[in-house]
């Protein structure tokens, strides 16, 4: 099992920055998950398009408890 750490939020204006830090965190859990589901069979571009939905469920979500 991979670990995810995060450590606290950048600065306001490192918006840039705490997306690459997103991203690094999330990559290899992303591309683990999709080297399984193809090794079994699934389609690369549907699982990376249910990531890119569910992604964009919860998004939307969250916008609404705001």
């Amino acid at each position: 099992m991979m670990e995810i750490n995060f450590n606290a939020p950048p600065a306001d204006d490192a918006a840039i920055d705490m997306s690459a830090e997103c991203q690094s965190q999330l990559l290899p859990l992303v591309r683990e998950i999709v080297q399984a589901a193809v090794a079994a069979g699934w389609s690369r571009d549907d699982v990376l398009l249910a990531f890119v939905e569910l992604a964009w469920d919860l998004y939307e979500k969250r916008r609404d408890d705001l």
